[in-house]
């Protein structure tokens, strides 16, 4: 696994070990770098999946679109070389939909390198964790007031991210995408005033139809899953409260 000390990577560690799986938790500190490509076969020689959730350590346009190509060409690479019989990545919900976002033109870069790879995947695409929500309601503040996009988001508990890649990294390859979101779909604007609530903080919360996601433009269904997708049993209000 690499990405093994992340948010999601820390718990699906966790996960997998309890269910009698041998982890190998690869990083830079263990001599395995996805940028350099060096130590990465030493890393994923002898494994049958490889799980991929790292992210870049910069969302500016340049660095994470090299980080995301590079680090899926060698990961890619390493696991052809070595025989890894399943390729597991997350990524994002709509992912494809928002060329306008640096970050998620990078994630496509990142997707299409495993899905042209020749290698046995599954790509699970995620929605925007219950942990970002505070950060994302942080970036619509503008002169002392919540600005919120006219779209709708899907929270999901970081958890329930970790559960579904264990899942996918324990099952049959897809070789396509999997989405995975909250259990309830809400406005921009109803996330932002229960994060608030929960801060006890009193700040006005409008919907501007200019407002963006981190500069990009959404629409109301930009970010949510479509017919089909799995949902996680977390709700945001809930968890908000623990």
């Amino acid at each position: 696994m690499v990405g093994a000390t992340g948010l999601v990577g820390s718990k699906l560690v966790e996960l997998l070990a309890a269910g009698g799986h041998e982890v190998v938790a690869a990083s830079r500190s263990t001599g395995a770098d996805v940028l350099t490509g060096e130590g990465l076969a030493d890393a994923v020689a002898g494994a049958a999946v490889l799980v991929d959730v790292t992210n870049s350590p910069s969302f500016e346009d340049g660095p994470v679109l090299d980080f995301f190509t590079r680090s899926s060409a060698n990961l890619v690479a390493a696991a052809k070389a070595e025989g890894v019989g399943h390729y597991v990545a997350l990524s994002i919900v709509g992912v494809d939909g928002l060329p306008e976002s640096g970050y998620m033109r990078a994630k496509v870069v990142q997707e299409r390198t495993i899905a042209e790879s020749g290698l046995a995947y599954t790509i699970v695409r995620a929605t925007q964790f219950h942990e970002f929500a505070e950060a994302i309601t942080g970036s619509l503040i503008v002169e002392g007031e919540v600005r919120a996009p006219d779209a709708r988001i899907q929270p999901v508990a970081a958890a329930d991210v970790s559960a579904e890649v264990a899942r996918a990294a324990t099952a049959e390859p897809t070789n396509g995408t999997v989405d995975f979101g909250g259990p309830e779909k809400i406005s921009f604007a109803d996330m932002a005033t229960a994060v608030l609530a929960a801060q006890g903080a009193d700040m006005a919360v409008v919907v501007d139809a200019a407002a963006t996601y981190f500069g990009t433009p959404v629409g109301q269904d930009s970010l949510v899953t479509g017919p089909g997708a799995t949902l996680g049993t977390t709700r945001f209000d809930d968890w908000l409260s623990r």
